[in-house]
């Protein structure tokens, strides 16, 4: 592959923002939304219970909520998108007194809680019971409080930011990650007059409006997890090409890995993105002989390597000289994904549900593979298939789409080969 493309803007944090902007009674507008899966089935949802919404122009979006109400909702939308869904509970809250919602659907990796959600909206003064088929979440008043966040989560922080933001008096969000789209989040409620300190640390605090109304306007910054996936494709390919508009403040810890292990890259000096806050830098990736870390890899809070980047070190590591340990602790069973690789050529041992030994380099060669149910482990499979001699045939793709915009024509204007059939 050969030549230059272009970041798009962060999958999670449009769906982030686009449950974000409901807080707001006015006029929403943002621009660089993707245009994915998880979007439009998103779309659906906030259309079905009230809200007016139309694309405008290529990739924007225009929001304004009208009547909100629950009795037509999309259970099917809702069941088929991702755990963005959770997201509308922080501006629903503030709409309804009480309200049922569906399960949310998404990748199926293992089990994954919504406590850091539910404890979370229990010291904001909102109960969320969760029974077999929904959620019941109501409240008689709010309050402002001091809390911790039971873990670690990007959307629980996200959440939980929206909701106190219509709480008048301080709130503080201790042990919030300061993920890219956590501060994009925050950026926007703080465009819409709501006060915010502490942003791009571990600690939030917010002081709450009585009412949010205002016609805005927000672009929304680029993708660090597209960036790295068209990093490792360039890296798999043994290619030269130029990833446009990467936000570096949000990839420096997996460029330090990739540097370690021998990758030939340049990169430019820093510009600022659209929303004149995060940092850009376009990287060049050139070919390269790669070596295995002698330390494992694995994810961590930011500034750690984000939890959606480790996977796209499993193809980029069957390339590397030596034996690669890859620890993936936060998902219950992404790491068995992983192993689809070996149907490639690849050689990857799994020691546990959540550790892989990744031994190459490996030639890979093509084969037929079905995706699996789930979003960064279906891509990571797409990429290896990029670097395998012959013919690979990859089945049920709606979990590429989910997270990732034209991505095969996008990688075609690159001199990939994809042909897309409808089954």
């Amino acid at each position: 592959m050969t030549g230059s493309i272009v970041t798009n803007g962060a999958q999670n944090s449009s769906v982030a923002l686009i449950a974000a902007s409901l807080i707001n009674k006015g006029t929403t507008i943002l621009h660089n939304v993707s245009k994915i899966e998880d979007v439009f089935r998103l779309i659906e949802i906030i259309k079905s219970i009230g809200v007016n919404v139309e694309w405008i122009g290529d990739n924007s979006l225009k929001i304004k909520p009208q009547e909100i109400n629950l009795d037509n909702l999309d259970y099917e939308a809702a069941q088929r998108a991702g755990r963005s869904t959770i997201l509308l509970f922080g501006p629903l809250i503030h709409y309804l007194d009480q309200f049922e919602w569906p399960h949310a659907g998404g990748c199926k990796m293992g089990e994954r809680t919504i406590a850091a959600h539910r404890y979370g909206l229990e010291k904001l003064g909102v109960d969320v019971e969760t029974k077999e088929d929904c959620y019941v979440v109501s409240h008689t008043s709010f309050n402002g409080a001091d809390f911790s966040l039971y873990e670690a989560s990007d959307t629980a922080a996200e959440n939980l930011s929206v909701a106190a933001s219509l709480i008048p008096g301080k709130t503080i969000i201790r042990f919030a990650p300061p993920n890219y789209q956590v501060q994009e989040v925050c950026f926007f409620l703080e465009d819409l007059g709501v006060q915010i300190q502490g942003i791009g640390s571990t600690t939030l605090e917010i002081q709450g409006v009585k009412d949010i109304n205002k016609d805005i306007e927000y672009t929304i910054a680029e993708d660090p997890i597209e960036s790295m996936m068209f990093i490792a494709a360039g890296i798999v390919t043994n290619s030269t090409i130029t990833i446009e508009r990467c936000p570096i403040d949000f990839l420096r810890l997996e460029m330090l890995k990739l540097d370690i292990m021998g990758l030939n890259y340049e990169m430019s000096d820093e510009y600022v993105s659209k929303n004149n806050r995060t940092k850009l830098v376009d990287i060049t990736i050139q070919p390269s002989t790669l070596k295995a870390l002698n330390d494992k890899i694995h994810a961590l809070p930011y500034p750690g390597i984000n939890s959606d980047n480790l996977p796209f070190f499993v193809p980029i590591a069957t390339q590397a000289q030596g034996t690669t340990l890859i620890h993936d602790w936060m998902w219950e069973n992404r790491a068995i994904y992983f192993t689809e690789l070996n149907r490639l050529g690849a050689e990857i041992k799994l020691a546990d549900p959540h550790r892989v030994f990744i031994t190459g380099p490996s030639k890979l060669k093509g084969a037929r593979i079905v995706c699996p149910p789930a979003l960064r482990p279906s891509m990571i499979i797409l990429i290896a298939m990029l670097a395998a001699e012959g013919e690979s045939i990859l089945h049920s793709v709606y979990s590429i789409n989910r997270g990732y915009e034209n991505i095969f024509e996008r990688l075609n204007s690159l001199g990939a080969k994809i042909k897309t059939i409808h089954e």
